[in-house]
């Protein structure tokens, strides 16, 4: 049997308002049913936040899906949480989440080990900061502090996904792009911004894969739903083991 392929979806979701000023988790949720998307890293969620309702937008989310959603809140004020989170209905395993060095305001990552079949894959998501040197050092954390790795230490196929802040002439990106293959690049004809929604300019949604994952194909989704449920257009790839 061929191994089984994977569909990603990374997507900041800017706290479920879209560009009409309209909250509405369930937008979100139908983005990602119509992406078909086994797995869904998500920045920019709110939980319990007076702002968006006291909504747990990662469970408002995922519910409708069925599927189980890992929150981590990269900033806490007291019972408001606001942070990224990674949803799936696939099995899952050992989760970690921490912050990473920042300068304003905090920012962290997520990571989740997610069982495909009998394989073990390894999904890291993160929002990095809007300072240049800062991103760099938070990418340089990503990379060099066992982020990805397995909670014992092992070796697994790795995505490094999120809202990067950062274009791919950057020095972030480069970082990225050293040890790690760009899903966009991998898996499609042209890479295709996503930033912002209405008339994307800017690529700084980004996957990133380790060698030992192959990209079938990856898309930036648009649509008329898309170009109004967040300010960010989702990015969708698809995933095997190589």
């Amino acid at each position: 049997m061929p191994d089984k392929s994977i569909k990603l979806l990374t997507y900041n979701v800017h706290s479920c308002i879209g560009s009409d000023r309209k909250l509405d988790p369930g937008r979100i949720a139908s983005v990602i049913a119509e992406a078909e998307a086994d797995i869904v890293a998500l920045q920019e969620v709110d939980v319990s936040r007076r702002r968006t309702g006291g909504v747990d937008q990662a469970h408002a989310i995922a519910s409708p899906l069925k599927m189980q959603a890992h929150f981590h809140p990269a900033l806490s004020i007291a019972e408001e949480q606001y942070g990224d989170a990674i949803i799936t209905a696939l099995p899952t395993g050992a989760v970690k989440a921490g912050p990473l060095p920042s300068i304003g305001e905090q920012r962290g990552a997520l990571s989740v080990e997610v069982l495909v079949g009998d394989r073990k894959l390894l999904v890291v998501n993160t929002h990095l900061g809007l300072r240049g040197r800062e991103r760099i050092r938070q990418m340089t954390t990503l990379l060099n502090a066992g982020w990805l790795h397995g909670s014992v230490g092992e070796s697994l196929p790795a995505i490094l996904c999120g809202d990067f802040n950062a274009i791919p002439a950057s020095a972030t990106y480069r970082l990225a792009a050293r040890s790690l293959k760009d899903a966009q690049l991998a898996g499609s004809t042209a890479a295709r911004a996503t930033f912002p929604a209405r008339y994307p300019l800017m690529r700084i949604d980004h996957i990133f894969v380790t060698d030992d994952l192959v990209v079938k194909r990856s898309a930036v989704m648009e649509s008329r739903l898309t170009r109004v449920a967040s300010d960010h257009l989702p990015l969708l790839a698809e995933i095997g083991f190589a």
